[in-house]
């Protein structure tokens, strides 16, 4: 097992409850890998506390990579949230420490 950090970035960005985090492997042979590994069902229970609606992944696969798109609670929002750095950038870091 490995951190998926160790073979991909991420990027991430959200809008109003929704977030999205794309990841890309550092190298095309790897992306297979993670076609197989980071599953719409990890996604979801790595995020479980965060977000309430279904996680939908999108393969790019002429990019080596994959967009996710989960939904938070409505007041989880980044204009409505109290919470400490709700924004979605900070959401990668999370998903790049998923085990693989």
């Amino acid at each position: 097992m490995m951190k998926l950090r160790t073979v991909a970035h991420a990027r991430a960005g959200d809008k109003g409850n929704l977030v999205n985090i794309s990841v890309f492997a550092y190298r095309d042979e790897d992306y297979a890998m993670l076609v197989e590994r980071v599953t719409e069902e990890r996604v979801n229970e790595l995020f479980r506390e965060l977000i309430t609606g279904p996680v939908t992944r999108y393969c790019v696969p002429n990019l080596c990579g994959l967009n996710f798109v989960l939904q938070r609670r409505s007041t989880d929002s980044v204009t409505r949230s109290l919470r400490l750095d709700a924004h979605g950038k900070s959401l990668s870091s999370l998903m790049l420490s998923l085990e693989i």
